[in-house]
């Protein structure tokens, strides 16, 4: 056999450790001595090189086609994900979470509040108020849109008016937020108005523009009720109109040359 050779030159050459591990390193595996077959003659080193006495086998990586595969199917498994329950009651954890909004159906824009503010913290607070006050009130609110900034400066002298050079130099600015209700009531839209004028907050101006519509022929109808109006305003307008009834003065001009009489003494 070919092994054989190689045995014999270590055992003359090698130590006795060396030797023990070579004869483990050469010495063929079961599978190999069941399946092998002795041969003698020329042919012998022919078949040594040719047959393969083990086999070599080689891993290749994955291509990006099956990569994306594996990844899919794991997605698809069904992650189990712990439930954290909270301890807070909805009403309370709901402060802790973005306000909620109601989607609009027309868009039509009944109210744009502008908010007003030198501090931006103020300004954040009130203007999560107002969205809130909005669902609970079912309007459809949009917003906060941050507005730009308002900047006024003035330079004011530091002392009298002679020392023109010592100035100082004063700065405000202006944050504005606006907010728009969509489809909204008008008096939902004032009751809306009224509870934020009611709770306002401590350095926040407020500014609204508000939208009426009414239906078609509106005209129509102010025509017919001009009798009842005129009816109610003309015992108010009386006493501002300068052509009004006078009483026990017949004539405009009589009533002015008796006042000049009174006052001139009878002159």
């Amino acid at each position: 056999m070919i092994i054989r050779p190689v045995v014999r030159s270590l055992q003359g050459r090698a130590p006795l450790a060396t030797l023990r591990s070579a004869q483990a390193v050469f010495q063929p595996l079961p599978q190999l001595r069941r399946n092998a077959s002795v041969t003698t003659g020329p042919d012998a080193a022919s078949e040594a090189s040719t047959t393969p006495i083990a086999k070599i086998t080689t891993t290749t990586e994955p291509s990006k086609n099956e990569k994306k595969k594996a990844k899919a199917a794991a997605a698809a498994e069904p992650e189990e994900q712990e439930v954290i329950m909270s301890r807070m009651p909805r009403s309370l954890e709901a402060l802790y979470l973005q306000p909620l909004r109601r989607e609009a159906e027309y868009g039509v824009p009944s109210c744009d509040l502008q908010l007003r503010s030198y501090s931006i913290r103020n300004l954040e607070f009130f203007c999560d108020f107002a969205l809130r006050a909005a669902y609970y009130l079912g309007l459809p609110a949009f917003g906060p849109v941050p507005l730009p900034r308002m900047i006024e400066r003035w330079t004011v002298p530091k002392s009298h008016f002679i020392f023109k050079k010592s100035q100082e130099n004063f700065e405000r600015v202006t944050l504005r937020r606006l907010i728009q209700i969509k489809d909204g009531h008008p008096e939902t839209v004032q009751l809306w108005l009224a509870f934020l004028q009611k709770h306002a907050y401590y350095g926040i101006g407020m500014k609204a523009n508000v939208w009426e519509f009414s239906k078609l022929g509106v005209s129509k109808a102010m025509d017919e009720s001009k009798g009842e109006v005129e009816k109610l305003l003309e015992t108010r307008w009386e006493h501002l109109s300068h052509v009004s009834d006078m009483k026990g003065v017949g004539n405009f001009e009589d009533f002015l040359a008796k006042e000049r009489l009174r006052i001139s003494g009878g002159r």
